[in-house]
């Protein structure tokens, strides 16, 4: 890939909102970062069998999650991103992003699932913008994204906004509000504390940040993110660079963090992609009916493994320890959290 073409898309991040958001916390409730929520989780996952040639084992949510339509579950990221240990305040834990669907005209924008991957409690938490309103008090509106991908990274879980770019939000401003009139029954929010606004020059089309994950295995680590597509779009996968210091995405002198590797050959139906190695493994959709299927190797040279994940999979990370890939299934009545072996596709 040229570096003219690498130079055109690029990611902006805008300055932090902390004032509004420690505004909100003083006038609607309380920081308790993630020890407040894991301390009050309130649904009951259980494990099942998951349909899927690939996966090892998996579990399902409660009845309410599994089955509603107002709620789709997307992205993925773990403790294993998190924190070299692969463990935060001595859980192994899983996240989920879901995006809303329209009720009655109302969108309630996208939220966040905290899992405990031992029990299998677990706890939402609704994704909020903080800013103030026409009278100049503290409000919190939902964020508005599809949510399509997750990473956590070090403090910060960094979300797909698709053309918007990336929403980050500081995992230890977790809130929990003291009245849940106006955050649609959710007792904890996580406020997005600075963005990175999608961009691109010389008229190519701006990047869609369908998917996110984590590469450990590069030093420094990268933000792999890619685009979902269909027939002429495109259908692309890139990498950018992380600070390992502040866990920000690496940024030139002009303020603009640009992909460090950037390839044109991703495949159609493309709803995750975590590396390892040199490795690519791409979770592909095949409609409302059909079996998942995994794609792994590099772009230009990928073997598909058929009916190897559940119907309708979407994000995937990978937790090295275990040598596992995670993901996650989107139907209503057909929703899994999954993990697969990564052994599997190598024999």
């Amino acid at each position: 890939m040229s570096r003219d073409i690498l130079s055109s898309i690029h990611l902006r991040r805008t300055d932090e909102n902390s004032a509004d958001i420690d505004a909100a916390v003083g006038r609607l409730g309380r920081r308790v970062g993630l020890a407040g929520v894991l301390a009050h989780l309130n649904r009951q996952a259980e494990r099942t069998r998951v349909p899927g040639r690939a996966v090892e084992w998996g579990f399902r949510w409660c009845d309410s999650d599994e089955h509603t339509a107002g709620w789709w579950p997307q992205g993925i990221t773990t403790s294993a991103d998190a924190s070299a240990v692969e463990h935060i305040e001595g859980r192994r834990l899983l996240m989920t992003s879901w995006y809303s669907r329209k009720v009655d005209g109302l969108s309630r924008g996208s939220r966040i699932s905290v899992v405990d991957v031992d029990t299998l409690e677990y706890r939402h938490v609704l994704l909020v913008v903080p800013g103030r309103n026409a009278d100049g008090e503290p409000e919190l509106r939902p964020l508005l994204v599809h949510a399509g991908g997750l990473a956590w990274c070090g403090p910060y879980l960094h979300v797909a906004g698709t053309r918007r770019g990336l929403s980050s939000c500081l995992v230890d401003d977790l809130i929990r509000v003291d009245s849940t009139e106006d955050t649609f029954g959710y007792r904890y929010v996580l406020p997005v504390r600075f963005s990175y606004d999608a961009a691109t020059t010389d008229g190519m089309e701006r990047m869609r940040y369908s998917f996110l994950s984590l590469d450990r295995s590069s030093d420094p680590p990268q933000l792999v993110a890619g685009e979902y597509g269909v027939d002429d779009m495109t259908r692309r996968l890139a990498r950018f660079s992380l600070d390992p210091e502040t866990h920000h995405l690496a940024a030139h002198a002009d303020g603009t963090s640009r992909p460090v590797w950037l390839d044109e050959r991703g495949l159609g139906h493309m709803q995750g992609a975590a590396i390892v190695g040199d490795t690519y493994y791409v979770t592909s959709s095949r409609g409302p009916r059909r079996l998942g299927r995994m794609y792994v190797g590099e772009p230009g040279s990928f073997r598909s493994f058929p009916r190897a994940l559940p119907v309708g999979p979407e994000d995937i990370s990978y937790w090295p320890s275990t040598d596992m890939l995670w993901s996650l299934s989107e139907h209503p009545g057909r929703r899994y959290v999954f993990a697969m072996r990564r052994s599997r596709f190598h024999r």
